[in-house]
């Protein structure tokens, strides 16, 4: 399951890239798909959060698009993005890969419907309020521990079984991204008004227009309750997945775009490809 969603990101990530070099000049520093993806996956951050032992909070995707309070994942999102421009303007392409991979895994996370749900607060309920950031590993996030072994029994079943919390979530995740995984997504391709749309209210407040148009699609509600729909399907593919490459293409056109205005503070580097083990 997380596999097809690893490839989503991917297929997602490889899109916006290619639409990016119709913005920025040939010679313009910009990691590659390849350095991208590279922190997806096993090094993007759903990874960390099936790993038991990750250094401080782990990523939290999800948002209410109707509440502009909701302001955790906006941060992480400015947080990537000033880290995307710094890095761009060092020419350092770890981090600048590091920081585009996972600047898109949170834009794309927050786009999609099912992050929409109010889902740690049903977390929250089903394990009797315990904090997230004590779920460590695939096991914390699948069983709950409770008093005695039928209470644990029955309140995983809520969570993984049949119609189950997580079980709706990853069910909805890997319809849609099979459904994006073989189009070709052309459409996606920012207009002129984006570019300057973007330079003009920034990346933040785009991202929250686009989360609220899908929101208001109601695709998740309507999945829970009726499945996959042919409706609902077109949507997917017309609505949704295009708003994803476009937001990302628009971020990191930003990101280049506004790194260009501020002196290089490195010579760049020579490496083709971020290792395994670099530093971020």
């Amino acid at each position: 399951m997380y596999a097809i969603v690893f490839h989503a990101h991917q297929k997602l990530d490889r899109v916006a890239r290619r639409h990016l070099r119709r913005y920025i000049p040939r010679d313009g520093f910009f990691p590659t798909s390849v350095q991208i993806l590279h922190f997806e996956a096993g090094r993007g951050p759903d990874n960390a959060k099936l790993k038991r032992q990750v250094h401080g909070e782990q990523p939290w995707h999800f948002i209410d698009p109707f509440n502009s309070q909701d302001t955790e994942l906006h941060e992480l999102i400015a947080a990537h993005y000033e880290g995307l421009v710094q890095a761009l303007r060092s020419q350092d392409e770890v981090q600048s890969a590091f920081q585009a991979a996972w600047l898109a895994h949170a834009l794309v996370d927050g786009l999609t419907p099912a992050h929409h749900y109010p889902y740690e607060e049903e977390l929250a309920r089903l394990r009797g309020g315990e904090a997230r950031h004590t779920r460590k590993g695939l096991t914390g996030r699948v069983y709950i521990k409770s008093p005695t072994v039928r209470e644990s029994l029955l309140m995983s079943t809520k969570l993984v079984g049949p119609g189950g919390l997580l079980t709706n979530h990853a069910m909805f995740e890997a319809g849609a991204y099979a459904l994006i995984a073989p189009l070709s997504l052309n459409s996606s391709r920012p207009k002129q008004a984006d570019l300057d749309h973007i330079r003009e209210v920034g990346v933040v407040e785009v991202f929250k227009e686009m989360a609220l148009e899908i929101a208001k699609l109601h695709l998740y509600d309507r999945f829970i309750a009726g499945g996959w729909t042919l409706r609902l399907t077109r949507q997917v593919r017309r609505e949704m997945a295009p708003r994803m490459v476009r937001m990302i293409t628009l971020a990191w056109y930003a990101a280049f775009e506004e790194a260009q205005k501020g002196p290089k503070t490195a010579k760049p580097k020579k490496t083709a490809r971020p290792k395994a083990g670099a530093k971020r």
